[in-house]
């Protein structure tokens, strides 16, 4: 029964994972383009992810690409902020940008009906960002504002501070909102340096779909790629987390403890063994109730109404990371309980029982993840930015649906440095 349901998964997803890899000839140069057809509803959906370009660059201004994508959202110079935003508004359109750690990304979305004006307004703001002094004052403002109300938020202050032991002297150290210091020192010519530097035509993967022809697409994007220059393709070295176990407490007026975990899992992102890494990730801690961590630390012993905790693997950098809240008298035993059961999970590995009930899970949600236009499109872009075929996700399921317990122990055996855990805890 079970190989039946899986046939009609992997039939189902080879339905709606129709995304192709196309190119678009522009200035002698090929930008590769990630597409999907939608019939079902009169849409478009155009993406422009820079690679190598969001907050891991920030270097010694940190919190600047998030600056930059929101001097994005503020129009033009010619119309302000307003009056752009009005023009928006008035047909239905949306441009929005955002900067995750290694990609900047302006995302574009409206009806088919209005597909040229909303190229033609994403072609003005590229032309004449709101690059104006009293602009970029404003978005500071709020940025340190911001950061000035972290400084109240447990959970942030914990997380940072995890990050600053481990990652100390790289761009993990910061969050996208980087610091306070280093905002105030960021003028508007470093502002312009930084937009030209992320606009960059050789990073840039156009990720687009919806009631549209490619082909007429290719040549109505043309003029708006005029506004990107060439800086050659940036690349970024994979990010080391430091040797050795280490602890920070920060004492603060809260009524619980706040604990977060961390440590290195040396894996690559296109590594043969990711699938296995999925699997084991959502055993110790990914999968919430019926995980290791959340069954033995709250289920059996009570210690805290959630605990979870995940491997993250990227191109630039790989962990094992969690966290968990406690009564401020529990602190110390959560946290033993934490290196035990990261321990025990190790030594002994997993369950013939658990292994069974994350198969089930992963081939039974998979649909899910599909399930509507713009996840298939940012699936497709994923693969694509990986690596991989954008038939991978079939792959992955039969290599999930035939892993034995042997082999997955044998890579969760392999791993000891997962128990290297370091701690950050919010305490009273």
């Amino acid at each position: 029964m079970f190989k039946i349901i899986l046939f009609f998964i992997i039939l189902l997803q080879g339905l709606v994972m129709s995304a192709t890899l196309k190119q678009i000839q522009y200035d002698g140069k090929e930008v590769a383009s990630i597409f999907e057809k939608n019939n079902n509803l009169p849409i478009f959906n155009l993406q422009l992810v820079f690679q190598n370009s969001g907050y891991i660059n920030d270097k010694e201004f940190h919190g600047i690409a998030n600056i930059v994508a929101k001097i994005l959202e503020e129009g033009t110079k010619k119309d302000g902020s307003i009056a752009f935003a009005r023009e928006l508004e008035n047909n239905a359109i949306s441009i929005e940008t955002s900067t995750g750690f290694e990609t900047f990304v302006i995302e574009v979305n409206c009806l088919k009906s209005e597909y040229h004006i909303a190229l033609k307004l994403l072609d003005q703001l590229l032309k004449d960002p709101n690059l104006t002094q009293d602009t970029l004052d404003k978005i500071k403002m709020l940025q340190i504002s911001k950061l000035q109300q972290k400084q109240n938020d447990f959970d942030y202050i914990a997380s940072s501070n995890l990050k600053k032991l481990q990652y100390k002297g790289t761009p993990l150290e910061y969050t996208s909102l980087g610091d306070i210091e280093s905002i105030k020192k960021i003028q508007l010519k470093d502002l312009k340096i930084k937009l030209d530097t992320i606009l960059n035509i050789d990073n840039l993967i156009v990720v687009v779909g919806g009631d549209i022809k490619f082909k007429q697409f290719s040549k109505d994007i043309k003029p708006l790629l005029g506004n990107l220059k060439s800086h050659g393709v940036i690349k970024f070295d994979k990010i080391k987390m430091l040797k050795g176990k280490k602890e920070k407490i920060v004492k603060k007026e809260t009524q619980q403890a706040y604990i977060y975990f961390s440590s290195p899992f040396d894996i690559n992102y296109n590594s043969k063994d990711a699938y296995k890494a999925k699997v084991a990730s959502f055993i110790l801690g990914g999968s919430g109730f019926g995980s290791r961590l959340m069954e033995e630390i709250r289920v059996k012993n009570g210690l805290a109404y959630s605990a979870y905790g995940h491997i993250s693997n990227h191109k630039s950098y790989s962990h094992f990371t969690g966290y968990l809240q406690t009564k401020l008298e529990n602190r110390k035993k959560a946290k033993k309980m934490v290196i035990s059961i990261v321990k025990d999970f190790v030594t002994n590995g997993v369950t013939k029982k658990e292994l069974q009930a994350a198969k089930d899970f992963l081939q039974g949600s998979e649909p899910l993840r599909t399930e509507t236009f713009s996840q298939r499109l940012n699936r497709a872009f994923h693969l694509y930015y990986k690596g991989l075929p954008f038939d991978y996700p079939k792959t992955e399921l039969k290599k999930i649906d035939s892993l034995t317990l042997e082999q997955l122990n044998s890579f969760i055996k392999s791993h000891k440095e997962i128990t290297e855990l370091s701690f950050s805890i919010v305490t009273k």
